[in-house]
């Protein structure tokens, strides 16, 4: 249970920083563009590589309450893209290069194709 909780309430903090984002882009930001998701998954994976490199090697007591507090709950709320981020790199380091760009590949594909599927069921006419 209190590992739903640490989730949970990192969830919220992270949540609430993409919303953050998203409200400052809008401000200073006029183009149709989608800068904010942009800024959103690149500031997450930079943040999860330092994160994961910090807790493999200074935390190693703790390390599993802050990987979910902070790497499951914060940075996945705030981006679910840095998770996908750390499982293609994780793939790279342990020599899986073809699986890694599959699984990047399938997922980027089959997300949108699902998100379209999902819309096209919805409105029940071709987008």
């Amino acid at each position: 249970m209190q590992s739903f909780i640490l989730v949970g309430l990192g969830g919220a903090v992270g949540s609430m920083g993409r919303y953050a984002v998203a409200l400052l882009a809008g401000r200073y930001l006029t183009s149709s563009f989608p800068f904010a998701t942009l800024a959103v998954n690149v500031l997450g994976s930079f943040a999860m590589g330092l994160l994961a490199g910090w807790l493999a090697r200074l935390l190693p007591a703790w390390g599993e309450e802050a990987r979910l507090l902070l790497a499951v709950g914060v940075l996945g709320g705030f981006t679910t893209f840095s998770s996908f981020s750390l499982d293609v790199v994780g793939l790279l380091e342990r020599g899986a290069g073809i699986p890694a760009f599959a699984y990047a590949f399938i997922s980027v594909v089959i997300s949108v194709a699902a998100l379209y599927l999902g819309l096209v069921a919805t409105r029940g006419v071709a987008l």
